[in-house]
């Protein structure tokens, strides 16, 4: 019959590849055991060790312990998946020819990166969920504090995102696994992210100034006080600027 079959080629609307990148870069991040290690599991051992370590050692804080540790611990969930996870995920990708196969398929780079930031929106949602959920029953309180954290929230992911990017697209695969993992440790050990920068003495001044350190004391902010850290989050809006130009710069599809 005339026309039954008649093809019509093109590629898909804009909205519908990301949306199937999104998917798959979620699937591939939930799949993965280190990813979910680093997403997940530390977080959840940090904040439990971190309470019961502090209850029991009878540490002098201005809150309760698991209120002074819950906002410090989801930003710390923060920065494992949208900087250390990104990081390797897309490494590896650019070493396999993955990211350039894309590229020579109808999704536009853009769409590729809107792909990763959807997944990171969705495996955060799940993070911050499953953490407030283990949170809740330490016996957290994080009273008015939602609308702040989201705006600290965001702009760590665009901050950490960034320089993730940034790392996977100037280092090899191998070099980038050795260099996420090195800074995560670093930033977790001394980035002032899940203990207050009043921790660190003489350091405390200096911390607050990376982007680990910003998105930590805007969280503690938020959830202690109610209130938005308007110098943290400027700190975090810079660093994501300069993640962004640097990322722009220097990315390529292979």
């Amino acid at each position: 019959m005339s026309g039954t079959y008649a093809p019509r080629p093109g590629s898909a609307p804009l909205r519908q590849q990301v949306w199937a990148q999104t998917g798959m870069e979620t699937r591939l991040m939930l799949r993965n055991g280190e990813q979910l290690l680093l997403a997940v599991v530390i977080p959840v051992i940090v904040l439990v060790g971190g309470v019961m370590a502090a209850e029991h050692l009878d540490v002098a804080l201005d809150h309760p312990a698991v209120d002074v540790f819950t906002p410090g611990v989801l930003a710390l969930a923060v920065m494992s998946t949208s900087f250390t996870s990104l990081a390797i995920m897309t490494g590896f990708e650019r070493r396999y020819g993955v990211i350039k196969r894309l590229g020579a398929s109808p999704l536009p780079r853009h769409g590729l990166l809107l792909g990763k930031v959807g997944a990171l929106v969705i495996v955060e949602s799940l993070q911050v969920a499953m953490i407030s959920v283990v949170a809740a029953f330490l016996g957290w309180d994080p009273a008015n504090g939602w609308l702040p954290a989201l705006v600290a929230l965001v702009l760590g992911t665009a901050a950490f995102a960034s320089l993730g990017l940034f790392l996977a697209g100037v280092l090899r695969a191998e070099a980038t696994l050795a260099a996420a993992n090195l800074i995560y440790l670093l930033l977790l050990a001394g980035g002032a992210v899940v203990l207050p920068s009043d921790s660190y003495g003489a350091l405390g001044g200096i911390v607050t100034w990376l982007p680990s350190g910003a998105l930590g004391e805007a969280m503690r902010a938020a959830f202690l006080g109610g209130v938005f850290a308007w110098t943290d989050l400027a700190v975090l809006a810079g660093w994501a600027l300069v993640g962004t130009a640097l990322t722009a710069r220097t990315f390529t599809w292979e």
